[in-house]
């Protein structure tokens, strides 16, 4: 499936607010669909590009050769997912928003993790 596509099924998750296919290398979005003025999703996609890259150098520094499968971010009525793409050596990212009282974290994840396999890039 294309970046479009994909995009477009993540929205589809329950409760989905925004999504993002981030490059963790600039920082720069390659596609984003929904957000809007209480989510900017360029800004929160270079702001999630450091946490990536912070976890990845704390990682390092441990010795731990364990790639990243997703990082999640917990606030009083959103998750925010952070779900790498882990082939080819792509540094690229997922980020989900979404509203806490609306979406299943469990299916969610597991529908982003179908939704990464299956984006042709």
């Amino acid at each position: 499936m294309n970046i479009e596509t994909a995009l477009k099924e993540a929205m589809a998750i329950d409760g989905a607010l925004g999504a993002a296919l981030v490059d963790y290398e600039s920082g720069m979005t390659l596609g984003v669909s929904g957000g809007g003025r209480e989510l900017d999703l360029e800004v929160a996609a270079a702001g999630n590009t450091e946490v990536v890259r912070a976890k990845a150098r704390t990682l390092e520094s441990l010795g731990i050769t364990e790639s990243i499968e997703d990082i999640l971010i917990t606030l009083d009525q959103q998750y925010h997912v952070i779900r790498l793409l882990n082939r080819g050596g792509s540094q690229l990212f997922f980020y989900l928003a979404l509203d806490r009282s609306r979406a299943n974290l469990a299916l969610a994840r597991h529908s982003l993790r179908r939704i990464e396999s299956e984006v042709d890039l």
